[in-house]
């Protein structure tokens, strides 16, 4: 099986960052119930990823909704997850001093939010995707990359899901529709 980051961080090649999608969550929402299981088996896939990226000082780059606080920072909406009764979900995915926060407000990292001024000022040019919902946010991003022309890696284990089926549909519409490498992540940053 072939890396699909080879050749890229190097040598003047386009940049990859790793773009960690809606995992800072107080679960408090109408489908969290359905999405927690789902989440379960993702965050300690999403911290393996983590740890390879930062190791490798690949960019960590965590896009987040705001849940309608349009009052707080970034910090506030960590804080708030870690003190909720789904901390365990959050904490091993606790973004450290170097990772960078991008707050959205809808679905798509993209939507009316500086990410991809912030990507095209650090040289990225391909995104790996990982975190909640792969049928909501996660498509609707990779489609918004796509359109941008910016290259996408979707790896299947590292992205929650509320409904299976959808998700994979959605994994496939991506592949196929939009040109993302669909793939296990331990095929990443080995």
């Amino acid at each position: 099986m072939s890396d699909p980051l080879r050749g890229w961080n190097v040598g003047g090649m386009g940049k990859t960052a790793l773009i960690v999608i809606d995992m800072i969550n107080t679960y408090d929402h109408p489908d969290a119930e359905q999405l927690i299981p789902s989440a379960e088996s993702v965050v300690p896939v999403v911290a393996a990823l983590l740890e390879r990226a930062r190791r490798r000082d690949v960019p960590v780059i965590y896009v987040n909704d705001n849940f309608g606080e349009w009052r707080s920072h970034h910090g506030e909406l960590v804080d708030r997850a870690l003190s909720g009764p789904h901390a365990s979900l959050v904490e091993p995915l606790r973004p450290d001093g170097s990772s960078l926060f991008v707050v959205k407000a809808r679905h798509s990292i993209f939507f009316e939010t500086p990410l991809g001024y912030l990507i095209a000022q650090q040289g990225i040019e391909r995104l790996v995707l990982c975190g909640q919902v792969t049928e909501q946010c996660v498509l609707y991003s990779s489609l918004d990359a796509h359109i941008r022309h910016i290259d996408v890696v979707v790896p299947r284990d590292a992205v929650a899901h509320i409904h299976a089926d959808l998700a994979d549909a959605a994994l496939r519409m991506m592949e196929r529709n939009m040109g993302a490498h669909v793939c296990d992540s331990d095929e990443l940053w080995r």
